[in-house]
């Protein structure tokens, strides 16, 4: 078999079909003089592929000009690693490299069963709240690029639970357990609001089982129905907070962070519990400055006894993941970012987040003692350089954590 027709062969298996007609011709070109094989190709098209996404000058622009094959190849690894570690810009990127979006296709069903149980990101690997989650709706209308729900669900359909609520009154809890529920993890908590009666159903659950710490974390500003109903005070309201540059160029169709903090002041005005998730933080040029311009914004906007936690965790990849990313047609630097594999999953390194989460925590020092602090998802190893404590085990924090919220709740009742 000729080189021609091997390459029409490998290239289809490979991300090189992904790339502009410019980039595959050079590719082309290239693959033809040095006879990649199915891996290098592979190699070298996700490398391509990879500056495409992340709006960076395209590969032709500096190709090693060497003609050893290995020493190719072992060039342009390195000349990518050099990209990943360098703080990335987000200042290329405009409103034309955000995505085009199509209005979600609402659909309610009969589920055969409630979606609750455990964390899927739980493990013992990392220390974890043991949070337990609540699928009230199945996919999200954002369209976060790092968001790993995009590997779980596909199509453009939003699904509700046709007997949600029934199925939710049915539950039987431990009366003498403490529980802490989140309802964010398959799809954000608020941007439906009420569609099929979810709120008023997830407000009926809280109020029978005051032993239950419901969360509903958003990146949303759709706070109408809280704002119109009296519910429970076990029901926790928490936003992710981004510097506005990240929410413009990664986190497409949320609230901006204005409107994410003007809710949750409202909802903190009402009386009710809020919280922030610094996660997950994104390293850049400007990530110092940036965060702590919104740790000054809640300090002066929220009094501890309103916010019942803030949570510090980044981006967190699994392979697939990863892979899902890269060959969306999108526009992002999220995957621009120098990685190791912490626990089976791919992260910054431990410097970088040490740097990251102790420059936010520092910057909340007033909330120290006052407002619960954890880290989502993070090695143990991170939680005494940063905070100067740490947790025994994932009961001791879970423990710990639930103990603090449920004071807050009871400072309101």
């Amino acid at each position: 078999m000729d080189y021609e027709a091997k390459f029409e062969r490998i290239a289809a298996q490979t991300s090189y079909r992904l790339l502009d007609p410019e980039a595959r011709d050079f590719l082309r070109a290239q693959a033809g003089r040095h006879r990649f094989t199915l891996q290098e190709l592979q190699l070298v098209s996700d490398i391509a592929l990879d500056r495409l996404r992340w709006k960076e000058p395209p590969l032709s622009s500096d190709w090693p000009a060497v003609d050893s094959k290995p020493r190719l190849l072992a060039s342009l690894r390195d000349g990518h690693s050099q990209l990943r570690a360098r703080p990335k810009s987000y200042a290329a990127l405009g409103p034309s490299d955000r995505p085009r979006t199509r209005k979600p296709d609402l659909r309610v069903a009969v589920k055969p069963k409630l979606g609750l149980g455990r964390c899927p990101v739980a493990s013992e690997r990392t220390r974890c709240c043991n949070l337990l989650t609540l699928d009230a709706v199945e996919k999200c209308g954002f369209d976060c690029s790092y968001c790993s729900i995009q590997s779980f669900y596909h199509g453009n359909a939003v699904t509700f639970d046709a007997d949600f609520a029934e199925k939710l009154d049915r539950l039987e809890l431990d009366p003498d357990q403490l529980y802490h529920i989140g309802t964010g993890q398959s799809s954000d908590s608020l941007m439906w609001g009420n569609h099929n009666g979810v709120l008023d159903a997830l407000a009926r659950f809280a109020a029978k089982h005051p032993n239950v710490l419901l969360e509903l974390k958003t990146k949303s500003r759709n706070i109408g129905w809280l704002l119109e109903n009296d519910y429970p005070p076990n029901v926790i309201t928490t936003w992710s907070l981004n510097p506005q540059v990240i929410i413009d160029g990664e986190e497409h169709l949320s609230a901006s962070l204005a409107q994410r903090l003007e809710a949750a002041s409202r909802i903190a005005g009402k009386g009710r519990l809020v919280g922030f998730h610094f996660h997950p933080m994104v390293h850049y040029d400007r990530w110092e400055e940036d965060y702590r311009g919104i740790c000054e914004q809640i300090t002066s906007r929220f009094a501890p006894e309103q916010v019942a936690m803030v949570s510090l965790g980044t981006l967190t990849f699994t392979r697939s993941v990863m892979k899902t990313i890269r060959r969306r047609p999108l526009t992002s630097k999220i995957l621009q970012m120098p990685m190791e594999e912490i626990a089976g999953k791919f992260s910054y390194p431990i410097d970088v987040k040490t740097s990251m989460f102790g420059a936010v925590y520092q910057s909340l020092a007033a909330w120290h003692d006052r407002v619960f602090f954890y880290l989502c998802m993070e090695a143990q190893s991170l939680w005494q350089p940063v905070f100067g404590h740490e947790y025994a085990s994932n009961g001791d924090l879970e423990s710990a954590m639930k103990s603090a919220y449920l004071e807050k709740v009871r400072a309101l009742s």
